[in-house]
């Protein structure tokens, strides 16, 4: 059903609605609202915006929710409501979004006539009810049209007060919802603390349809549960006692199975399976823009507080570290990331996004990333390695297994070659990878200085050979100054020169144009109301021409103009009364103007 609503403020809206179902929307897709703890600010378009009230408890039905579609000039604002909810509630939604006060909107389109703002849709649009039937009585036709439902969940991370809008079929599974939740929050499933689910949702294994989940629309809520192994630690530290912990006291750890999750998830890594997409694309063309898929995708996974990776090629990196002044050169890192590392998680969070370590990478280093995950990827990298390092160093980096990844390359750039000073692995912590960045850049500071002397030292050079140069070029300018005078002299004539006759030519063309495009001048003898006029030129000259009193004054302008007069030059003044006729409106006719039947005109230069 299609409805158009009109909202009357300054401006004119359009609203169409439907009402919402589950079939229009593919899952799962996702994306954060704006409950940030950071905040978030409106979105500049809004044609994807999505306002979502929270569902009631209802008893007896479902609630129907309605999709409205508002059309204001070149913008779409979407908003969901329940049909339960009044014209008031989206006006004030209407106000957030288009910064339109409520009290001067006009809705109009409502199938009752002009609603008042207490009133709800239920009554303006009359529109059947649903009936609700108990999900375990259905038959096989009820059970296969709800898996084939789509369901909305609106999950709120509890730490950081982020929602986060889901989008499932009826046939996922809770555990589907859970692993989608581990990508967004990096809280793993054994590590996830939920409220909301139904009494009915008791095994991860169950559809949503047959899960008791409200439909289409349902809230829940995920926070972090404290591990067993803090529970313990703060147990121990309310104890005077001291106690030994046998490595077989099995009961301190929680089996990763009872939750669902494999071993990667027991290391903070989701299989790549799970992943939304790669870290770089495979044989991707352009390094640019596997490095952009890169960083993007990083972002996503880690947060904003990572490195600032250098978008372009390897070649293009060296350039940028290596090759400009001494003082301004860096160490170049190259991080390589490999998704099916079990350590890749904990070293890409923990380490490569510390704080310390971003700043110390983004002071001293130029930052460049590669993903090992896809055999082209690795391949390409190799061979990039070969050209640039040598192939025993291409060796030790296809020798690493995958357990090993991530790798850190720091390279330094010398005079006739690029030297990989370290190659650190992902099994190392904050502290040993600072201390092993340090160590190279003391090494890299050493050579750094030489450099800066040599460099000094060659400028100096350079700096004497400037000074000799100079001279002889002031005692060459002296023998040209003259002849260069006499050569300037003569282009700026013949520049003049050919302005002039640009500028003639140009006066030319319009006036021509000017004078063919006049209307054809009316007889004497002619029935329609006629206008001479006699116009005298600063010279002396004078002449005349009749126009039809109902022609434009602009028509007057345009026969001065075609006469070598433009308007923009020379004023057109009346006798009596005296009046400049050119700052009249050139739109007006003669007879407006009272230059009927005839008038003696003046051309005078402005000034």
């Amino acid at each position: 059903v299609l409805w158009t609503i009109l909202i009357y403020s300054n401006l004119l809206i359009c609203i169409c609605f439907s009402e919402y179902g589950g079939e229009t929307l593919q899952g799962p897709a996702y994306g954060p609202t704006s409950h940030s703890a950071a905040g978030s600010s409106t979105p500049s378009s809004s044609s994807a915006f999505r306002h979502v009230v929270p569902s009631r408890q209802i008893v007896e039905r479902q609630p129907r929710m309605l999709d409205f579609r508002v059309e204001y000039r070149d913008r779409n604002v979407d908003v969901v409501l329940e049909d339960s909810s009044t014209v008031g509630d989206i006006k004030r939604i209407l106000e957030n979004e288009l910064q339109i006060p409520a009290s001067k909107m006009l809705l109009k389109g409502w199938k009752t006539g002009d609603v008042d703002d207490s009133v709800s849709f239920q009554l303006c649009f009359q529109l059947p009810e649903f009936s609700v039937s108990n999900r375990g009585s259905e038959g096989g036709g009820a059970l296969q049209e709800s898996l084939n439902q789509n369901f909305m969940l609106l999950v709120t991370h509890r730490e950081v007060q982020r929602e986060y809008n889901l989008n499932f079929s009826g046939s996922s599974t809770i555990q589907e919802v859970k692993r989608n939740v581990y990508d967004l929050t990096s809280i793993p499933v054994r590590h996830q603390l939920w409220e909301g689910w139904p009494p009915s949702a008791t095994d991860d294994s169950m559809t949503l349809a047959v899960s008791g989940l409200t439909f289409p629309c349902h809230r829940l809520t995920v926070g972090r549960r404290s591990s067993p192994v803090q529970t313990r630690e703060q147990s121990e530290e309310q104890c005077t006692d001291v106690h030994m912990v046998s490595d077989s006291d099995g009961d301190d750890f929680e089996d990763a199975t009872e939750f669902g999750v494999d071993d990667g998830e027991m290391f903070g890594v989701a299989s790549s399976a799970l992943r939304k997409s790669p870290m770089m694309p495979e044989n991707a063309e352009n390094e640019g823009d596997a490095l952009l898929q890169f960083t993007a995708e990083f972002s996503s996974r880690y947060g904003d507080c990572h490195p600032v990776y250098f978008i372009g090629s390897l070649e293009a990196a060296f350039q940028e570290a290596f090759y400009g002044k001494a003082r301004d050169r860096k160490l170049l890192a190259i991080y390589l990331h490999h998704d099916e590392s079990v350590l890749t998680n904990v070293f890409c969070s923990q380490m490569l996004c510390a704080e310390s370590i971003v700043s110390y990478l983004s002071q001293n280093f130029i930052t460049w990333a590669w993903d090992m995950t896809k055999e082209a990827n690795r391949a390409r990298f190799l061979t990039m390695c070969t050209r640039h390092f040598g192939s025993v160093v291409a060796q030790t980096i296809r020798t690493q297994k995958t357990d090993q990844f991530p790798l850190f390359l720091i390279i330094m750039g010398k005079r006739s070659s690029n030297e990989v000073l370290n190659v650190i692995q992902g099994n190392t912590t904050v502290d040993e990878l600072m201390m092993r960045l340090m160590a190279a850049m003391e090494i890299f500071s050493a050579q750094q200085q030489e450099d800066i002397k040599d460099e000094d030292e060659r400028e100096a050079r350079e700096n004497v050979k400037r000074e000799q140069d100079e001279a002889y070029r002031i005692s060459l300018e002296a023998d040209r100054a003259k002849r260069e005078a006499q050569e300037r002299e003569m282009a700026e004539q013949f520049r003049l020169e050919q302005i002039r006759k640009e500028q003639e030519e140009e006066r030319e063309a319009i006036r021509l144009s000017l004078e063919q495009s006049l209307p054809p001048e009316p007889k004497e003898e002619s029935t329609e109301s006629v206008s001479k006029l006699r116009i005298r030129t600063p010279s002396g000259e004078f002449f005349e021409r009749r126009f039809l009193a109902s022609s434009k004054l602009q028509v007057v302008f345009d026969f001065v103009a075609s006469k070598g007069y433009p308007w923009e030059e020379y004023k057109l003044l009346g006798t009596f009364p005296r009046r400049d006729v050119t700052q009249l409106d050139p739109n007006k006719s003669l007879l407006e103007v009272k230059l009927y039947p005839q008038e003696t005109l003046f051309l005078e230069a402005k000034e």
